[in-house]
């Protein structure tokens, strides 16, 4: 035994840290516990056994490849792999063969895996299929891209589509701090890396397991000797200078409320130095948009109401492209917001409504404004003397929608910016014909 850790020792040997700390079983393999938890749809499939081919879909360093290694070891099976980049069809074929042999000789399966299965082109892609349908192979794609576009069809009819997620920031600590505490050759360095530190690595990856492990290990071979590792050294490994930013402190709200206040107050310049500032330094983009959104309403409105579905496209854009390409949909959406006009009416229009809710309760709907939908509706008088807009000049007739105890409530008053200006003129002209009906 102690010959065959050796050799697998010096096997590793000049392989990358991330490659070393590759984990060979479920219990080492650090997040999407969305499909592996016990319990979940694909650990499930694992332990019993019963897993189908597979397209694994999610950022890169999640652990795609990893989790079809994993697959193969624990249900027993073949593992080859395939890079789609360098493969072609006679490759797949010459495969395919040898795993047709191993199952009728000698009752092996196999788990075929296609790494960046999106470059396969529409022949390579239909010379896997009839493979995978007669479970000659069990195929287990691994993509970065959505694979409604980029797999044909009857191939991605014969396979279950997994989403994994980028790993969260402590899934990541989790993964440095096995390596410290694991890895031979990082021990031989005797630097001592304490968890801020880790934390600075783990939220530079932007959930990518490789890009920290890969970063750690440039800031150990960077380090002058054994002892703590320096500060500076981990900006030189990362070759940026980490900010003053703790998103669970003080610095953290400083900057969101100053990124707030500059869109509030009309300054692009600093409303992007700000976000620039916590993207920077580690900030989870959707969180940036998400306060974009809630601003686009609260501080926009209706005065350009384009505000609030640009905001919304933005985060829909991070969503689709990720970092580092997602900065220009938020960089765009952070001017227009800061340029926009400016009305804060949705939010007093909802405070002045929830005061009369909280305050009234519960206050009976206008017969008139229910729906009649059986006879004894009708009979009570739900619908009765109800006018339908629609067959009134201008689709409008002089009316009362609130119940009797706040008629004379008034929530939503426009302001003067951008668009309210319209509206307040067309809400004075509709107040106009009502009083003019008597």
């Amino acid at each position: 035994m102690d010959l065959f850790r050796h050799q697998a020792a010096r096997a590793q040997r000049g392989q990358p840290l991330a490659e070393r700390m590759r984990p060979t079983s479920l219990e080492a393999f650090e997040g999407q516990r969305h499909l592996l938890a016990p319990g979940k749809m694909l650990e499930r499939a694992i332990v019993s056994d019963q897993v189908p081919s597979l397209i694994l879909w999610g950022p890169p360093g999640t652990g795609k490849t990893t989790l079809a290694r994993i697959v193969a070891k624990r249900t027993g099976a073949r593992f080859v792999s395939l890079s789609a980049v360098g493969a072609g069809v006679k490759e797949l074929r010459e495969q395919v063969a040898e795993a047709a042999e191993q199952r009728d000789h000698f009752g092996k399966r196999t788990i075929l895996f296609v790494d960046e299965i999106h470059r396969f082109n529409k022949a390579q892609q239909d010379a896997l299929l009839p493979h995978v349908e007669a479970g000659t192979v069990t195929l287990i794609g691994a993509t970065t891209e959505n694979p409604s576009f980029e797999v044909n069809a009857p191939l991605l009819s014969r396979c279950r589509v997994v989403r994994l997620e980028s790993l969260g920031e402590e899934a990541l600590l989790a993964i440095l701090r096995r390596a410290l505490a694991e890895d031979r050759e990082l021990a031989r360095a005797g630097v001592a890396v304490d968890d801020e530190l880790l934390m600075i690595f783990a939220r530079a990856a932007d959930g990518d397991a490789r890009r920290a492990l890969t970063s750690l290990e440039v800031a150990i071979s960077l380090a002058p000797g054994p002892g703590p590792l320096a500060r500076e050294t981990v900006e030189q490994a990362l070759q940026r200078r980490t900010l003053l930013y703790d998103r669970a402190g003080e610095e953290h709200y400083n900057v969101v409320s100053a990124f707030i206040k500059s869109m509030r107050g009309s300054d692009p310049d600093a409303a992007v130095y700000w976000m620039t500032r916590m993207l920077e330094a580690g900030e989870d983009p959707l969180f940036v948009v998400r306060r974009m959104v809630i601003f686009a309403s609260e501080d926009v409105g209706n005065a350009d109401p384009r505000a609030l579905q640009l905001a919304v496209a933005c985060m829909e854009a991070v969503r689709f492209v990720g970092l580092p390409e997602g900065v220009l949909p938020m960089t765009q959406t952070a001017a227009y917001l800061a340029c926009a006009p400016k009305s804060n009416t949705a939010l007093t229009a909802y405070a002045r409504a929830r005061k009369d809710v909280l305050e009234r309760g519960p206050l009976p709907v206008p017969l008139k404004l229910r729906n009649a939908v059986t006879s004894l509706m009708q009979d009570q008088g739900y619908g009765g003397g109800y006018r339908y807009p629609h067959d009134f000049d201008g689709h409008y007739v002089p009316e009362r929608y609130l119940p009797d105890e706040l008629a004379a409530s008034r929530y939503y008053t426009p302001g003067e910016q951008g668009e309210e200006a319209a509206i307040a003129a067309r809400l004075a002209e509709l107040e106009r014909r009502r009083g003019g009906s008597g």
